[in-house]
């Protein structure tokens, strides 16, 4: 970390905990639970997926803090061009979840989701190039084939001219091997690691071991916006910034960390505010013609009263913050 740990009772007494209700399912939930502390610098947000134990969410905790404590860095673009975000829905969804977007020139979508076939990614593909056919397609598996499956779907689904596909399988030398058998078959899909880094504990291995042509980057799950710009400038990869399924103010963290890229070649991930039923501002972080403002977020005092969760989950995040906050004062922490 690049900056000091406030006291963990002045982060609780500044939190506010939320639930969002979303449009669709989406990561298997239909409403997503946030921390929100307000800081000297404006808010931040904690929002770790809750299967997440300490250590994995301690990252999360460590860049809700640095937004709400230090000053977003100087931007050198002021808005961020940004891909839609399909889930694995049937195809005959597909225009009514899209229809949530402004005019989406870059659109990821979901596959390899448990319970569904190849079949079903398909005909989902298929339908979204058929409505947007000038669209750039990528696809997102999370981990979710193995190896053969990989390969075999990505060379049926790479038919549809796609500009990438997102962690077909776990870990990185499964990417590497993905990425080689793609090759032999003469495809020169492109292949991009996320979980492969921000779950890792050496997130530039991707780089090193030629596991991917591009990475991807989020401000949250890898501590905060410096602590990803100094991987991205050591990974010598391009990037592509993405959300976590943040509020409009992990968003706003996340748009500013775009912003500060040197370079940024790809849409980004940053358009998922449009999954969201409620926001925890009248003005959420939206993009227009599939772009995306950079600016600071501030919450509604009538949203936080109206999107507050039970006393039972508050607590639960607050003994949450108190583990994780145990493992940013850790000394191997400071490394």
């Amino acid at each position: 970390m690049n900056f000091a740990l406030p006291p963990v009772e002045e982060l609780i007494a500044n939190a506010h905990v939320v639930r969002l209700p979303m449009r669709v399912k989406f990561r298997g939930v239909t409403e997503r639970e946030a921390l929100l502390i307000h800081g000297p610098a404006g808010w931040g947000e904690f929002s770790a997926f809750l299967e997440y134990g300490p250590a994995e969410a301690s990252r999360w905790l460590a860049a809700g803090i640095e937004a709400a404590y230090t000053d977003f860095p100087t931007p050198l673009r002021t808005s961020i061009p940004v891909n839609a975000t399909l889930p694995a829905v049937r195809a005959n969804q597909i225009a009514g979840v899209l229809a949530n977007y402004d005019a989406p020139h870059t659109i990821k979508i979901k596959v390899a989701e448990k319970g569904q076939h190849l079949d079903d990614d398909i005909a989902r593909v298929a339908e979204t190039r058929r409505l947007f056919p000038d669209a750039a397609l990528r696809v997102d598996a999370n981990t979710g084939w193995g190896i053969d499956e990989a390969v075999s779907a990505l060379l049926k689904l790479s038919e549809f001219d796609l500009q990438y596909a997102e962690q077909p399988v776990p870990g990185i030398v499964g990417l590497a091997r993905v990425r080689e058998r793609l090759r032999s078959h003469g495809v020169e899909l492109k292949i991009a690691a996320d979980e492969a880094v921000r779950k890792h504990s050496d997130p530039l291995e991707v780089a090193r071991l030629g596991a991917a042509d591009l990475m991807v980057i989020k401000a949250q799950p890898l501590g905060g916006i410096q602590a990803v710009l100094d991987i991205a400038a050591q990974s010598g990869l391009d990037v592509v910034v993405s959300s976590a399924l943040d509020t409009s103010v992990g968003l706003a963290q996340a748009a500013a960390l775009a912003s500060a890229v040197p370079q940024l070649p790809y849409a980004c991930g940053l358009a998922t505010g449009s999954l969201f039923a409620e926001d925890v501002t009248a003005t959420p972080l939206l993009a227009t013609a599939g772009q995306l403002p950079v600016r600071r977020v501030a919450p509604d005092e009538d949203k936080l009263r109206t999107l507050s969760v039970t006393t039972e989950r508050r607590t639960w995040w607050e003994q949450r913050v108190r583990e994780c906050y145990e493992q940013l004062m850790a000394p191997e922490s400071h490394n």
